[in-house]
This record gives structure tokens, C-alpha cells and sequence, in this order.
């Protein structure tokens, strides 16, 4: 009987342990629903959310890299239709970047909107993000968020690079694949030149359309540079700074799956202590 008590224990505290992940995944959806809709009523607007954090599967709870996906583009196209064509569209954007036709999609959907479209970068947009934030009509930015460059990589490699070291040596030194790679590398700069441009042309003469794309692309920065809110300005795109509230409240709902944070504060807002009014003494 003891046994038969110990393996029911057992399997229910398995289960137990089974099952929280995914209650937890139900309240946190809960909260981000609530806070997309106050978000909504406050802007007027659709409001999508292209969020990519580490995230744990559900059942196992193991830690998933995200990145911009095709499932991500017919998403939210699909949220773009499913929009009145003069309804202001807000787009949330965290991300590292991801596959540049899926960007693509999204920022040529976005281009095409009747209303106004805004992107929100509470924190960084880099690569593929970049990409989309230049089909909106305004880029609201925390003052400390980032966009990145747009530049190609082949094979984990940046193709100004390829090309770069291709050009230093005769063809006679270099193998058919790396000639293969350099060939990719060119028309791949050339294609995303070309797309850039064509996304800033409807808001910029095309003589400032084909510098800025030139700047995002040729590489040269590094992929992972960090352009800021003021560099974005200086570039010509149309970032504002600030950011909803509403918009880091939704970023909380979406925790990373780390067992001991190595960043920890009290989650409380501070604001400066007033000081005691000073009372007259009478000698």
C-alpha cells in the first residue's frame, strides 16, 4: 500500500510539473491580450506584435531562438488584411533579424497601406527588423533602442567581405566555391540595394533613397552595429523617440527562460523624494 501511495505521489507530482508550464503560457497570453487592447484604445489602431525572444517549449521547457520567419510574414499580412486599409497600423518590432524575403513581405504589405503605419522599437530592430521599420511612415524609438545595418550574409559571412577578399586575389588562388560565394555575394547586395531603395523611394527623393540604401547595405559597418535613434535621424529616416508604456508593459510578458537572472531590481517605479517642508524655530 505505502508503494501504491509513493508512485501515485509520484505521478501527480509529474503531471503537476507537466502541466504548469502551460498554464503559465495561458496567463501570460491572457495579460498580453489585455495589454494589446489598452494599447489599441489608447493609439486608435491595429496593433501587431513581431516579438522574438528566447522562449521555453511548453512541455519540456526548453529554450527556442526565434528569428523572422515566413510563418512570421503570413502573419502578420494576414493581420494587415484583416485591417480596415485606412486604420492605423502600429507594429511592436524586437528582433535580431531573420530570412530577408520574409522581411521583405512584411515591409512591401506595410508600404502599400492606405493609413498611417508606425513601427515601435522598445529595444532593438537589427538586420531584417531594420528592414521592416523602413516601409513605416514614423519610427518610434526608445532613446536607447537600435536598428542595424542591412548588409547580406552568405554563409555566416558578410558578402561586402566575401567580395572583398575575392577582389585581393587572382582567380587563380581561389577555389571554385569561394568563387561561387562571391558571385552570390554580389547579386545579393545588388538585390537588397535595390529593395531598400525602392521601400524609401516613397518618402525621400530618389537620389537621397539610393544613398541611404547604399549606407545600409555595402557594409560598411559591421552586421551587429548598433545605429541609434540619432543616426537614424541623420540618415533621413523618420524616428521619433519615445515609446507607450503600454509597449514595455507587453515586453514584460514576454520573460526569458533563464533559472537565476543575472539582472535584478526591485520592479517598482521610483520617483524623487520630496523634501520635508522646513518649519520655522523661535529661539
Amino acid at each position: 500500500m505505502a508503494a501504491a501511495a509513493a508512485g501515485d505521489v509520484f505521478w501527480l507530482v509529474f503531471l503537476g510539473m507537466a502541466i504548469q508550464p502551460l498554464i503559465r503560457q495561458k496567463l501570460l497570453d491572457a495579460a498580453r491580450v489585455r495589454t494589446l487592447e489598452r494599447l489599441e484604445k489608447n493609439r486608435g489602431s491595429r496593433v501587431v506584435l513581431l516579438v522574438h525572444r528566447q522562449e521555453t517549449m511548453a512541455f519540456f521547457g526548453f529554450p527556442v531562438l526565434r528569428f523572422i520567419t515566413m510563418e512570421d510574414s503570413e502573419q502578420v499580412v494576414r493581420a494587415l488584411r484583416m485591417t480596415a486599409p485606412r486604420m492605423p497600423i502600429d507594429l511592436v518590432l524586437h528582433t535580431p533579424g531573420g530570412m530577408q524575403l520574409a522581411a521583405l513581405q512584411i515591409a512591401h504589405a506595410m508600404r502599400h497601406r492606405e493609413g498611417k503605419v508606425s513601427v515601435i522599437v522598445p529595444h532593438y530592430a537589427m538586420s531584417g527588423g531594420t528592414l521592416i521599420a523602413l516601409a513605416a511612415d514614423e519610427i518610434l524609438m526608445d532613446q536607447h533602442a537600435v536598428l542595424g545595418p542591412i548588409d547580406p550574409q552568405i554563409n555566416n559571412l558578410p558578402a561586402a567581405s566575401i567580395i572583398q577578399a575575392t577582389s585581393e586575389k587572382s582567380k587563380d588562388e581561389i577555389d571554385d566555391q569561394t568563387l561561387i560565394w562571391a558571385d552570390v555575394a554580389r547579386k545579393a547586395m545588388s538585390q537588397t540595394e535595390l529593395a531598400v531603395e525602392s521601400i524609401l523611394a516613397r518618402r525621400m527623393p530618389a537620389n537621397k533613397a539610393k544613398a541611404v540604401a547604399r549606407s545600409l547595405t555595402e557594409g560598411h559597418w559591421t552586421h551587429d552595429y548598433p545605429i541609434t535613434c540619432d543616426e537614424a535621424g541623420a540618415l533621413g529616416l523618420p524616428v521619433k523617440s519615445g515609446v507607450p508604456k503600454e509597449v514595455y508593459e507587453l515586453m514584460s510578458l514576454f520573460p526569458q527562460p533563464v533559472r537565476h537572472a543575472a539582472v535584478e531590481y526591485i520592479p517598482r517605479f521610483y520617483r524623487p523624494a520630496v523634501p520635508a517642508p522646513q518649519t520655522a524655530r523661535h529661539k
